[in-house]
């Protein structure tokens, strides 16, 4: 017989292995010898055990879900405790029912971190929720529906979360989702409706404006114009594809008639260029009677020089507002002098001054003769208070006396 720590090898090739129940035969191995025999079973041992330590780290380091590392235990463990092999059986399977709380561990950490993962996708969904409603209420068509494609996908990223919450927040989505679809689409359909209408305007418009084209009225066709580029503005955009050929049409039609007048003008500014010339010789005449000395010469003058003024007919317009403010400032200058001549000259006014004159003559001897008493009585006090009322009325007097003066 050949021993072994583990187990032994009997006579006729039969090895057993030792167990803390006794011995337990674990096959033969008849046609070798009988070390050869235990090495052959140690050798299934040391497969076993690899098995196990290999089993420990995978589970340890975490690649295995608790479940299914939990089933692997259960199938090492069986294998070892049945196993034909030579070794220390009982410790491979304490080591295995070593791990059954590190399973437990790993399934409690594992149930927190989706019950985090939960969490944190309910607070999502709830931020996508509240997202999709507010783009709802609004009225950002555009980046709107990109936004909402954009939360949809966010929310199929996320996993589910418990079903009665994950449903409502579902429903509610989904029903921003289609509000905002139904007043995108109502939108739209809105805006075409008045780009149609817009279309019939402006055609309307560069029609009108056409026909103006060649009008040689042109003060009024001027307004009209203006007022059709007030509807114009007013009608608002017609389709893409047809906003820019109207608006050729009608900025054209402006144009041949601005230019037609523009034309006329400047033909006619011509013909008014010896008006001007005249005119600037009256305006030396003009100027030449400032300053006034003679008003009623000056305004004789300028009488006569405002008649042959508007005899000499129109100037170009770019030279009219140049002359006539020229003009206007001699006319200016003389019915200055007029106005200054008759404030002065005015006898109710004069009146008033040598009133005022007299009154304040009469007060100031008033003054003086209680003055004189005062100072007689020896009253200091009243003496500087009559004083400083008599310079003050004094100086009243000067001023009415020039004022008077500018009467006479």
């Amino acid at each position: 017989m050949t021993s072994h720590q583990w187990g032994r090898v009997d006579d006729d090739g039969t090895v057993y292995v030792k167990t803390a129940d006794g011995e337990r035969s674990v096959g033969q191995y008849p046609e070798g010898s009988p070390e050869e025999a235990l090495a052959f079973f140690t050798e299934r041992y040391d497969a076993l055990a690899f098995e196990v330590g290999l089993l420990e780290q995978r589970i340890k380091s975490g690649v295995m879900s608790p479940d299914e590392a939990a089933s692997s235990v259960r199938t090492v463990r069986s294998q070892v405790v049945d196993a034909h092999a030579v070794g220390d059986l009982a410790s491979l399977v304490e080591r295995l029912d070593a791990l059954s709380p590190v399973l437990d561990s790993q399934r409690e950490a594992r149930k927190a971190e989706r019950a985090q993962r939960s969490a944190e996708a309910r607070t999502a969904k709830e931020q996508i929720v509240t997202e999709a409603e507010r783009l709802a209420e609004g009225t950002d068509w555009r980046n709107g529906a990109n936004r909402m494609r954009e939360l949809l996908d966010e929310w199929k990223a996320l996993p589910r979360i418990d079903r009665a919450s994950d449903d409502a927040l579902w429903r509610r989505f989904s029903t921003a989702r289609t509000a905002y679809t139904r007043r995108r689409k109502v939108h739209f359909a809105e805006q075409h409706e008045k780009r149609d209408q817009a279309r019939a305007i402006k055609e309307r418009l560069a029609t009108e404006a056409e026909d103006l084209a060649t009008s040689t009225d042109w003060g009024p066709t001027a307004g009209r114009y203006r007022e059709l580029m007030r509807q114009w503005k007013a009608a608002g955009p017609a389709p893409r594809d047809v906003d820019d050929a109207l608006w050729k049409r009608f900025r054209g039609a402006q144009d041949q008639f601005f230019g037609a007048r523009d034309a006329a003008a400047a033909e006619q500014d011509q013909e008014f260029a010896a008006n001007a010339v005249v005119k600037e010789q009256l305006l030396v005449e003009a100027e030449a009677l400032l300053p006034v000395e003679d008003i009623e010469a000056a305004k004789k003058a300028f009488r006569d020089i405002a008649d042959r003024w508007d005899a000499a007919g129109k100037v170009p317009r770019d030279r009219m507002r140049e002359l006539e403010g020229r003009l206007r400032r001699v006319e200016q200058e003389i019915r200055g002098v007029e106005d200054e001549q008759w404030r002065r000259s005015d006898p109710e006014k004069s009146a008033r001054a040598d009133d005022m004159v007299s009154k304040l003559e009469a007060a100031i001897a008033q003054v003086e003769a209680d003055l004189d008493k005062a100072r007689a009585a020896g009253n200091d006090k009243t003496v500087r208070e009559l004083e400083e009322n008599l310079e003050s009325r004094r100086s009243f007097l000067e001023m009415a006396k020039r004022a008077s003066a500018d009467f006479s």
